[in-house]
């Protein structure tokens, strides 16, 4: 094998937490973390259905005010409702106390520019000051974890966990034959035999055959009348039994929520969108089983919300706060919580969009204290110079 071949199928390997790969996590509690890339549109997921200015502001895409047609909004409390699209999915575990939303949260990033922003709350550093692109958030998170067994599923090592910890990534948005067979393992193995990269290049392969054997159940299951998987919901079936056995820490980002034209309101591009997501949430907290799902916990954030005026082509554009949903079997109960303003004009943003009330880095830093027991010290190794704020929600 040429070494030019060699460097591009080592390139295909995921990273690895050495010594680790095959211990079951020391803590019991689990996190995953879903980014949606392209900000989507907040203002039509948690509906702020007592607001007449919402109605006013969106005369071809709001979510019509609960009632008995299953195209409303579904009611949460009395300002707030759920898109329908997430009636058969999300709303279910609102039903029982395990799902909830923080509107208004964020970053004080202002720069309304998806790469900007994504990266800056990937780091979770301060705005100012020289940023360290080796260093995000989740990374820093499993430094301070006992037991942390961190993975993305993605095709990348995403800026959130890169770091000092070697964390593994792999896609699971489909199934795909080993780019490096039985075979050219073997003499890639041996080649690295007795190198100070032997047991990286071992662990790899393990965890590339793992992987391979997980699918290859779900493909039997599958064929006796399982679910119809599809899209995010397959991933996050996949997602759901790796980390039932073995990650506690995982990122997984889905993309398509750039909504400039003809988003819709109770129905269209973006419901269909959402109606996706919640399937597949919904199938996570399934196929993580009852016992599981007690300690897991699931963040769903967004680099920024829209503009809440609907746009002349009847899309949103690039806005600034938004509502991240944290959903888990460990929940105390269901609640909109965070600080709060009524939804009107007087309190938009640069009269466009969501203010950002609920930082999300001192939201996070609460919801980590509670969820793995972290001290201050610790937590200001997570997100330096953050002052936790606690909602209660785990």
């Amino acid at each position: 094998m040429q070494r030019r071949h060699l460097l591009q199928s080592l390139s295909a390997l995921p990273l690895l937490s050495a010594g680790q790969l095959f211990a079951a996590p020391a803590a019991q509690s689990r996190l995953l973390f879903v980014f949606l890339r392209g900000a989507y549109d907040a203002a039509n997921l948690l509906v702020p259905t007592s607001s007449d200015f919402y109605y006013a502001s969106r005369p071809d895409i709001a979510v019509p005010r609960p009632g008995a047609d299953l195209n409303t909004a579904i009611a949460l409390n009395a300002d707030w409702g759920l898109h329908p699209a997430l009636r058969d999915t999300v709303y279910p575990l609102w039903q029982k106390g395990e799902a909830s939303f923080i509107p208004f949260a964020g970053t004080d990033d202002v720069s309304r520019s998806h790469f900007e922003t994504q990266d800056s709350i990937e780091l979770g550093q301060p705005l100012t000051g020289q940023k360290n692109y080796r260093s995000g958030f989740m990374n820093r998170l499993a430094a301070v974890i006992n037991g942390a067994e961190p993975m993305a599923f993605t095709d990348s090592l995403p800026l959130v966990m890169q770091g000092s910890v070697q964390v593994p990534n792999t896609a699971l948005k489909s199934i795909a034959k080993p780019a490096v067979d039985a075979r050219q393992t073997a003499i890639i193995a041996a080649m690295y035999k007795d190198s100070d990269l032997s047991s990286r290049v071992t662990d790899g392969f393990a965890v590339r055959d793992e992987v391979a054997r997980e699918l290859s159940t779900e493909m039997q299951a599958a064929s006796r009348g399982a679910i119809n998987a599809k899209g995010f919901e397959l991933e996050a079936q996949r997602i759901a039994r790796l980390m039932k056995e073995r990650y506690n820490l995982g990122f997984v980002d889905v993309g398509g929520w750039d909504t400039h034209v003809n988003q819709g309101g109770a129905s269209g591009y973006l419901a269909s969108r959402l109606e996706e997501l919640g399937r597949g949430l919904a199938t996570f907290a399934q196929e993580m089983g009852p016992a599981a799902w007690r300690n897991t916990t699931v963040v769903v954030a967004s680099e920024f919300g829209r503009t809440f005026r609907q746009n002349g082509n009847r899309g949103t554009d690039h806005g600034h706060g938004s509502v991240y949903w944290v959903l888990g079997g460990g929940l105390r109960n269901a609640q909109v919580a965070g600080e709060q303003v009524r939804v009107e004009q007087a309190t938009l943003f640069q009269n466009r969009d969501y203010p950002v009330l609920n930082e999300y880095r001192a939201v996070l830093a609460g919801l980590f204290s509670r969820q793995f027991g972290l001290n201050s010290k610790q937590l200001e190794q997570v997100f330096a110079g953050v002052t936790p704020r606690d909602l209660g929600l785990v």
